[in-house]
């Protein structure tokens, strides 16, 4: 495998960027002229004031010093057979990292994105009248996802360079038939629709497709872009119960925010977890792995011939059916970036739960005292109306995340435009925040502006080894200086 980059662009960074920045699709590509990603992050420790891992994080100095020390170990370009061992290794680790057991499939991908062609890998021909799949919230996942749960591709180049247009079928998927309908997590004032009302409508689509002969994919989002976790682990009990033969769970906690607890939960519900390494865990975009329990994994059938335009084979685990039609390459790019991915995981795995819930708490503070109550922003909540007392019970992880409805700032009504603008226009100040989300509706019917501001695991780890006081004075600082910067682009 050779770094396949544009020089005009890279010629002047250091290798282990070009590498990281390597093994994607177009989204991991860096601009001639600012040395960024479309989410204005690169692969190396920046200088601006990040928190932006809800979108896309600048990798810590730790990772970077961990991966630049792994890539001297492997070179620029690893035969396949040193890259499957590196993977197995890394399973080994997340199994570890999440208290998982042995026989836990884990399958590497590209992206979260690609992560949705596992899980209909797994159903391929379970059903005669094929998949049908329930995707939750569009509007709070992957833009990309859209496409790849039809089973199609989604990009015009896939992360081994063979060209595709987005929106044809992947090979073989096609064959899947796969029906998508969407379940939205938020009603159409952008208020949080109850978990029960979501279950039911996840049902009546379950009922539907077994009359037509289908088997459902249900998607369950535990951490989305606003911080969800819909529908709750009794609704899922519920659905689990009423069709035991006839759906099939994907957990989408790409996010990462998400406790080893939580992850066993699902797991031993016989669900499909997808995460990615480039969100809360902070390792740089693109990186993704699926959780598959045994019990899924023994059944699957072999991989459809399209896979091998997208996957590798150490990417799968070695006994899958069909992972020996896989390329027999690596992805240098994509092994460090999970390689900087797990090892910021394990860090934050070693920290007592006391101090990760002190830093998150000291954080949360922070944003309240001097942006909330500072300014007309407000924070949107990520649980349904009335049900505060039942969002308490997530995971402390959640509360590493707050989305701010920034549409009282700025000169009338802001809109999600104005968002995007301030998004970018933040960048000359030195900050950087999450993307804007469609989640606060205007009285025009316009959606509202709206910017995330997110911790990731190195941020606490770092901050963990400060006193009380210290942590308070360095997070008031670091919200003062964004709430400047705000004032600054919306004035």
């Amino acid at each position: 495998m050779t770094v396949s980059v544009d020089k005009s662009i890279l010629s002047d960074l250091p290798l282990i960027v070009r590498v990281l920045s390597s093994g994607g699709d177009a989204r991991i590509r860096l601009d001639a002229a600012t040395g960024l990603n479309r989410y204005h992050s690169a692969p190396r420790p920046g200088d601006l004031l990040a928190f932006a891992s809800s979108t896309a994080n600048d990798i810590s100095a730790a990772a970077f010093a961990q991966v630049e020390r792994r890539l001297e170990a492997i070179g620029e370009a690893p035969s396949g057979a040193v890259y499957g061992e590196a993977l197995e290794a890394l399973r080994g680790r997340i199994r570890a990292a999440y208290g998982l057991p042995g026989d836990v499939a884990v399958v590497f991908a590209p992206s979260g994105t690609d992560l949705e062609y596992v899980a209909l890998a797994c159903l391929a021909g379970r059903a005669p009248g094929g998949t049908h799949n329930i995707l939750l919230g569009a509007d709070e996942v992957g833009s990309g996802c859209i496409h790849s749960a039809h089973g199609r591709y989604f990009a015009e180049q896939t992360a081994l360079g063979v060209p595709t247009r987005a929106g044809e079928p992947v090979p073989g998927l096609e064959g899947v038939l796969v029906d998508l309908i969407d379940i939205p997590v938020r009603d159409s004032d952008g208020r949080v629709r109850p978990s029960r009302e979501i279950a039911d409508g996840m049902a009546r689509g379950i009922e539907t497709a077994r009359a037509q002969g289908r088997h459902t994919l249900v998607h369950v989002v535990h951490g989305s872009k606003t911080g969800l976790i819909l529908p709750a682990l009794d609704d899922i009990d519920r659905l689990q119960a009423a069709h035991p033969e006839d759906a099939t769970f994907a957990i989408d906690a790409c996010q990462a925010r998400i406790t080893g607890a939580a992850v066993r939960d699902y797991l031993e519900r016989g669900a499909i977890v997808f995460a990615t390494g480039s969100k809360f865990m902070g390792g740089p975009p693109f990186s993704g792995f699926a959780l598959v329990p045994a019990g899924a994994a023994a059944a699957a059938p072999a991989l459809p011939p399209g896979l091998e335009t997208i996957f590798r084979r150490a990417e799968w685990p070695a006994l899958w059916p069909g992972a020996e039609r896989l390329e027999d390459s690596a992805n240098a790019g994509l092994l460090l970036r999970l390689e900087a991915s797990i090892f910021e995981l394990e860090r934050f795995q070693r920290l007592a739960p006391a101090e990760v819930e002190r830093v998150i708490l000291a954080f949360h503070a922070a944003v309240r005292a001097e942006i909330v109550d500072r300014t007309p922003a407000r924070r949107v909540a990520p649980y349904p109306p009335g049900e505060r007392e039942e969002a308490d019970t997530h995971p402390i992880e959640m509360r590493t995340l707050s989305t701010l409805d920034l549409s009282g700032m700025g000169s009338g009504a802001s809109t999600f435009e104005d968002a995007q603008k301030w998004h970018k226009a933040l960048l000359a100040y030195g900050v950087r925040l999450g993307q804007p989300v469609k989640c606060v509706r205007l009285a025009s019917g316009d959606w509202g502006a709206t910017l995330r501001i997110g911790l990731a695991m190195w941020q606490i780890v770092e901050r963990a080894e400060m006193a009380d006081q210290a942590l308070a004075e360095s997070f008031a600082d670091d919200m003062a200086r964004v709430r400047e910067a705000l004032e600054a682009v919306t004035a």
